[in-house]
């Protein structure tokens, strides 16, 4: 005699079907977000890639380029010293005869220009050991001020540290070659535009590194001179080399840095005029404990005013 068997199957209740659908939904949710942050962190990581791989690049060019200028730089120098040297003997000769003697002056006076312009491509084209050391924020920007005193003369500059930047870890000698550049060309640039302030300043970025900025109150930059300003012999002056600004990008390319451009805005107090930035990455900074407040030096000429202030937000614009 058989037995009939039923196997009874357990029913979901209206209840138990809404939580089955609320956490399916729930992890279709997480899986969408994980997949838009995964997307996001590609084209994050591709974009970087995309910039290093630039980088790279324009540092084989750069290198190319340095080596080429360095062998034309010498010999050019050489017949450059023959030059200056029969000048001279030109002038003793010449002492009792004003008007030849002042030809002979223009003749000397562009030998210098032409060293001159030598020097900027040697120095373009030399190789950049880094060389960090300790050093105060406050004594790198005064002595930049200091060398260019004649560009600065009856301009207003104003000096701004913030708390925890007090001390930097640099080639002290190479950011200081790279500050003369950017301050003179800033102040070029205010004098054309018929200003007379700038602001030197010092901060930490979101990232850790620390900014060293110069704000000018010329009249802005060209977004297509913005791109190309850093590129080797590329100048909108009649007069210089164009080599200033590159030397200025290798010096930071050289401390793992960047170099930041962008031109003023109303929120920033300066109605016209650009900053230019040179940033140092957070692995070459000196820490230093925040004591509270910090300052702000304003400087006319020899007469400085000391000013305290509040500590701004991390990040805030110097």
């Amino acid at each position: 005699m058989g037995t009939d068997t039923h196997i009874q199957t357990p029913s979901l209740s209206a209840g138990d079907l809404a939580e089955l659908m609320s956490s399916f939904n729930e992890v279709t949710a997480k899986l969408e977000n994980t997949h838009t942050q995964l997307r996001s962190e590609v084209a994050r990581l591709n974009t970087e890639l995309t910039e290093a791989n630039e980088a790279l690049q324009r540092s084989k060019r750069l290198a190319a380029l340095g080596e080429m200028a360095a062998g034309i730089s010498h010999e050019i120098r050489n017949p450059l010293g023959s030059i200056r040297l029969y000048t001279r003997m030109l002038q003793e000769d010449l002492a009792q005869m004003p008007e030849q003697c002042s030809i002979v002056d223009k003749i000397g006076r562009a030998v210098t220009g032409l060293d001159q312009i030598v020097g900027d491509v040697l120095a373009f084209s030399r190789e950049l050991r880094v060389r960090a050391t300790e050093y105060p924020s406050a004594m790198i920007l005064s002595d930049a001020e200091d060398a260019c005193a004649a560009e600065l003369d009856g301009f207003l500059v104003s000096v701004e540290i913030d708390d925890g930047c007090e001390e930097l870890e640099c080639d002290s000698s190479l950011m200081h070659q790279a500050l003369i550049n950017i301050i003179r060309n800033g102040a070029q640039a205010s004098r054309d535009n018929g200003g007379q302030a700038m602001s030197f300043g010092v901060r930490r970025d979101d990232e850790g590194g620390v900014v060293i900025s110069v704000r000018d109150s010329g009249g802005g930059i060209d977004e297509e001179v913005i791109e190309r300003m850093f590129n080797p012999f590329f100048t909108t002056r009649a007069a210089g080399t164009g080599l200033g600004l590159s030397i200025v990008h290798r010096i930071m390319d050289a401390h793992g840095g960047s170099v930041r451009v962008e031109n003023n805005t109303d929120d920033s107090g300066w109605a016209s005029g650009a900053t230019v930035s040179l940033v140092l990455p957070a692995r070459i900074v000196q820490q230093v404990p925040d004591d509270g407040r910090g300052q702000v030096v304003v400087r006319a000429g020899r007469m400085s005013q000391l000013i305290e202030r509040e500590p701004t937000a991390q990040g805030d614009v110097a």
